[in-house]
């Protein structure tokens, strides 16, 4: 019996396969849209946290040439010890 009932199937469960099939198929196009979505945004979350990345490297070594094209060298600061733990440090501010 059931030989032939998969073998001869009626008209009503063919168009109840085609509904669950449309069914599945629409399902399936909206996760993929749904993805598609997500991996468009993680993919311009990548790029805009390169280009700030870049950008701050940029500022860093603009900032490091101007320093060093300012002074000589680096700059040395004096220190007492006054005891303890104690250190007093001066010469830092008289920058110009």
């Amino acid at each position: 019996m059931v030989k032939d009932f998969a073998a001869n199937p009626s008209a009503a469960l063919r168009s109840l396969a085609a509904v669950g099939a449309t069914l599945a198929t629409a399902a399936a196009v909206v996760v993929g849209a749904i993805l598609a979505v997500f991996a468009a945004a993680t993919v311009a979350v990548i790029a805009l946290m390169t280009s700030a990345l870049l950008g701050l490297s940029a500022l860093a070594l603009r900032a490091r040439r101007v320093r060093a094209r300012r002074r000589g060298g680096p700059e040395i600061l004096e220190a007492r010890h006054l005891g303890g733990h104690h250190w007093v440090a001066y010469g830092w501010n008289d920058r110009s």
